[in-house]
């Protein structure tokens, strides 16, 4: 079932909100030279690399870390207002139709965050799909406390369901629609 939600979310997405993303490149690209999609590895389920597809939000040439590792100064003036809003993400609708991705589920980590990568293994969170938005997400753990960040995608594991899936992307949307 979570994957034919995943499938016909992300199809609505694609489908209805692609002349938004195609002027988010369109103004992206006017504000800072280089491509308008950023493109990345993570990994994923398994530990299995996959390039996840963004809005860049940074400016060209900024070093492949973590957003908790690079200051705000890389950011551009659109892309604080693209992270803001999780317009950025639209995007990953693509991963979500390739499998790599889900709506919902750990957030997918770089290869080189290897304090998460050890937490995330020792936890099982490799066992499940990323998300595009997670518990620990709508919790405010990022990256930078990788213990925090497995355990609570441990839980997420545990109690996943339709219905927490749909709490979080409603917690989701709310936090990014509040002021």
């Amino acid at each position: 079932m979570k994957r034919l939600v995943d499938i016909l979310v992300a199809f609505l997405i694609l489908a209805l909100l692609w002349p938004l993303i195609l002027l988010l490149a369109f103004l992206i690209r006017l504000e800072s030279p280089g491509n308008p999609f950023f493109a990345q590895t993570r990994l994923g389920c398994g530990e299995r690399p996959f390039t996840i597809w963004k809005l860049r939000t940074m400016r060209a040439g900024t070093p492949h870390r973590g957003s908790h590792e690079v200051g705000a100064e890389s950011h551009t003036r659109l892309g604080a207002l693209l992270r803001g809003t999780r317009l950025d993400e639209l995007p990953q609708a693509l991963n979500i139709l390739a499998g790599q991705m889900s709506l919902v589920g750990p957030r997918p980590c770089l290869p080189s965050q290897d304090a998460v990568i050890a937490e995330r293994r020792q936890n099982g969170v490799f066992a499940i799909r990323p998300g595009v938005t997670g518990l620990s997400q709508i919790r405010g753990i990022d990256m930078s406390r990788p213990a925090d960040l497995a355990q609570c995608d441990r839980e997420y594991m545990e109690r996943q369901s339709l219905a927490l899936d749909l709490r979080i992307c409603f917690k989701t949307v709310a936090a990014v629609l509040a002021p």
